[in-house]
């Protein structure tokens, strides 16, 4: 259904306390789900040796959790449309923490590829149809808080993952990681089926076709994404063949499906201006957010050496922070135009970044601590609002399609982010990597320097061997360097966009700019 101008209060949301737990069975089940995909990073080491596979094999775990979820979050607003909100979130929950504890006692490869496909397959819909029954439980004045309890589980759940992840680990061993979710999600089960209100559902028509275009299309691009850097991109034949397929199948999707009453996911939704620009907003800042969680990791532990656990402390305050920016924004939202709100974070967000295009491999503690915490504030004050936007012209029997159109799109985001910062870091660093070595001769006075310093002489065996490990060093701190530089641009090329979102009551520092 195309959408209108015009938001509709929910008139039969919750009250009270029935508001209060039904928000917190959703602030659950989104945390358990998006904990999952960066937490299981921490314990791949460990369960490589359980599972007896290489480090090139055990990225499949990985890989086949965000392929499955990949593809069944667009179809997610179809299936509460044709069975109900409440019973689909009910089996995604019930089948995500049975799929949990298959994984904890997989001893082979293959079973855990098996079970973390049906983990992310049934993890998918929980992160679309809460935001839905978010946006449905509370007025429109009253959904920038909504979004900031949603969003808490969506933001700090990849930045807490490693944290969490490398704690359960070293303290409990691998399984727990997956064993931990059967607590929460009874939990969470207890306080759907007394809490989350039902939905009405229908027999309608399904286009069978447009849902495996869809579904081979989605999949194909993030396989492409997330095995792209590893395959050496469009050198490898698997990445062109997956890049062609998931072209054709989309664009066949999209041309098949925009005005198609049966379609399983409604792009016409995206003619709402305020959908279709926080859609794309909140893409593009899945670029920048989750290159930077992928980063962070790395360049602590392998560059700088920072035990996991001692990581997980420094990275710990930006997730804070980004509570903090939610906060903020929740009790701003309803006094100041949101598109403002959204250019301060954006600022913030390439400011915090920035700072690290400075680093050098003697950095202290404090400049790593301190530009993660303005960059988490100004992560929270981008995504609220735009949580909050994306709706605020729809009608209400249109969320659980619009939540599925904007959560692909930050998946989808979040892939490409990780893919391009991998890509960036990987290349700079092989590229400075022989720059730096064409200086490495005899007549080189610096080269005499070093040796003086270090007492080695240029006859000395270890010499090399100390200078090979030290350019690898320097030359991906330079590449790390560079592809924080990306994240920066990442934020910054934002910025003008923001100028198409369509404010409705807050008086605007935009003027009319986008209200056509």
């Amino acid at each position: 259904m195309p959408p209108n101008n015009q938001a509709v209060a929910p008139a039969d949301a919750p009250a009270g306390p029935s508001r209060l737990l039904s928000s917190l069975a959703v602030l659950l089940a989104v945390l358990m789900v998006i904990l999952d995909m960066t937490i299981v990073n921490v314990a791949l080491p460990d369960m490589m040796g359980t599972l007896g596979a290489t480090p090139d094999q055990i990225t499949w775990v990985l890989t086949s959790y965000i392929v499955a979820e990949a593809i069944v979050i667009p179809m997610s607003g179809f299936l509460a449309e044709r069975f109900g909100r409440k019973r689909v979130l009910t089996v995604s929950v019930a089948g995500f923490v049975v799929s949990s504890m298959l994984c904890g006692q997989s001893h082979s490869l293959m079973q855990m590829v098996i079970f973390r496909l049906l983990q992310g397959a049934f993890g998918a819909s929980v992160v679309p149809l809460s935001q839905a029954t978010m946006v449905d439980s509370f007025e429109p004045e009253k959904r920038g808080k909504a979004m900031a309890i949603w969003g808490i589980g969506v933001l700090l759940g990849p930045i807490m993952g490693p944290t969490v992840g490398g704690f359960i680990t070293d303290h409990l061993g691998w399984q727990w990681v997956f064993y931990v979710n059967l607590p929460i999600g009874i939990i969470n089960l207890l306080l759907i089926a007394a809490y989350i209100k039902a939905t009405p559902h229908s027999g309608s028509p399904i286009d069978w076709l447009g849902a495996a275009l869809l579904a081979i299309g989605v999949g194909s691009l993030q396989m492409l994404l997330d095995r792209g850097n590893s395959e050496g991109w469009f050198a490898s034949q698997m990445i062109v063949s997956l890049a062609l397929l998931s072209f054709a199948c989309l664009t066949w999707f999209a041309v098949r499906s925009f005005n198609r009453p049966d379609a399983i996911l409604k792009l016409n939704l995206l003619r709402d201006r305020n959908l279709a620009t926080s859609t794309f907003l909140i893409m593009a800042f899945g670029v920048g957010m989750l290159s930077t969680i992928a980063l962070q990791p790395l360049f602590l532990e392998h560059l700088l050496g920072y035990p996991a656990s001692t990581a997980g402390l420094v990275m710990a305050p930006r997730g804070i922070a980004v509570a903090i920016g939610m906060v903020v924004v929740a009790t701003l939202i309803q006094h100041i135009d949101s598109r403002w709100l959204v250019f301060v974070g954006l600022t913030l967000s390439a400011a915090g970044t920035y700072v690290t295009t400075t680093y050098n491999l003697d950095v202290d503690r404090f400049w790593i601590i301190a530009p993660s915490i303005v960059q988490g504030i100004g992560m929270g004050m981008i995504f609220v609002p735009l949580s909050t936007l994306a709706y605020q012209t729809l009608p209400k029997n249109a969320s659980d399609q619009a939540a599925s159109i904007f959560n692909i799109a930050r998946t989808i985001g979040g892939s490409l982010g990780i893919a391009i910062g991998a890509t960036v870091l990987t290349r700079a660093t092989h590229e400075n990597l022989q720059t730096l070595s064409a200086g490495i001769n005899p007549y080189n006075p610096a080269l005499h320097m070093w040796l003086n310093s270090t007492g080695l002489s240029p006859t000395d065996p270890r010499a090399m061997q100390i200078l090979g490990y030290e350019l690898t060093r320097q030359s991906t701190m330079i590449g790390f360097i560079e592809a924080f530089g990306f994240v920066t641009l990442s934020f910054l090329l934002l910025i003008p966009f923001v100028l198409l979102l369509r404010q409705t009551g807050a008086a605007s520092p935009f003027g009319d700019v986008g209200k056509h």
